[in-house]
């Protein structure tokens, strides 16, 4: 099969296009292959080697952690899934920016995302599900997402509406029609951020989910006055001094099942900002590291 691989840590120039051995499912496991793959913020930070300590790979590796695709091969005790169903979900640190995926969870897409939409929401609804979950049941209450533009951020806020959340999302003003089409009342990020808050929800936020990583925490957990109120997918470093939780995806079928679900309603849509064909792998991924997306950059593979 064809892949993207990089044989060393560093920049995008690492990144070539080869021929390598096709996978094969182990137990619990299915091969798709895969009509587009996301790209995430893990995806450039681990080829990077910027956190080689706690995701080191073995190379060279393939890069990418989510994918959709219609699956074509079924490891031992799989249940539920057959050869020819179109599925999206996520496999390993690395492998999904490629012809066939292996995938270790995955979900029936809906007939009502595109296989672009189904590769941008893998990893995205997990990670922003786990986080809200963590936070308590959503109905009726006022959720502050930091960085509400991005992949995680955008995937939060229609997740949040769809269940029953008043949501206020904050995002560069560019980005503000964007997240009052998903649902929330946008507001600027930086400093100010808890005066802002307060005009818009002079009851009070219940709770926040930092989608941003951007070293805002001390501000997100004043606003809430408790920790415990407050999680984080990426400022591991302030939320350990904070007392601030940080909750990581994990491969969770039943996660983008219920993402699946919702995209079945038509209540949650995963956002494109941009696709790249396969050969433009270094392109997507030099994009992607300047950390203004709004929502997911996609391979078409």
């Amino acid at each position: 099969m064809r892949a993207v691989r990089y044989h060393e840590y560093g920049g995008v120039d690492t990144l070539v296009i080869e021929k390598v051995p096709d996978p094969h499912p182990g137990p619990g496991e299915v091969r798709i292959r895969a009509t587009a793959a996301g790209v995430n913020p893990v995806d450039w930070k681990v080829r990077s080697g910027a956190v080689r300590e706690v995701l080191p790979v073995e190379l060279p590796a393939i890069p990418g952690r989510d994918a959709a695709g219609v699956v074509d091969e079924i490891g031992a005790g799989v249940e539920g899934v057959s050869v020819g169903d179109r599925v999206f979900g996520l496999g390993g640190v690395t492998g999904a920016t490629a012809e066939l995926v292996v995938l270790s969870a995955w979900a029936h897409a809906p007939a009502t995302w595109s296989d672009e939409q189904a590769a941008a929401a893998g990893l995205a609804s997990v990670t922003a599900m786990r986080d809200m979950k963590a936070l308590g049941p959503l109905q009726g209450r006022t959720i502050l997402i930091e960085g509400a533009s991005g992949g995680v951020g955008s995937a939060a806020v229609e997740i949040a509406v769809a269940w029953g959340a008043t949501v206020i999302g904050t995002a560069s003003e560019r980005n503000h029609a964007f997240l009052e089409e998903l649902g929330a009342v946008p507001t600027t990020y930086g400093p100010g951020l808890a005066e802002r808050v307060a005009r818009l929800a002079p009851g009070g936020v219940d709770v926040v989910l930092d989608a941003a990583g951007s070293g805002s925490l001390d501000d997100l957990v004043a606003i809430t006055g408790d920790p415990e109120r407050v999680t984080t997918v990426a400022d591991f470093t302030n939320a350990q001094r904070l007392g601030v939780r940080v909750i990581n995806a994990e491969n969770d079928s039943s996660l983008l099942a219920e993402a699946a679900e919702l995209g079945g309603q038509g209540r949650y849509t995963p956002r494109i900002e941009r696709t790249y064909p396969m050969e433009e792998i270094a392109a997507a991924h030099a994009y992607a590291e300047q950390g203004r997306t709004r929502g997911k950059v996609v391979i078409c593979i």
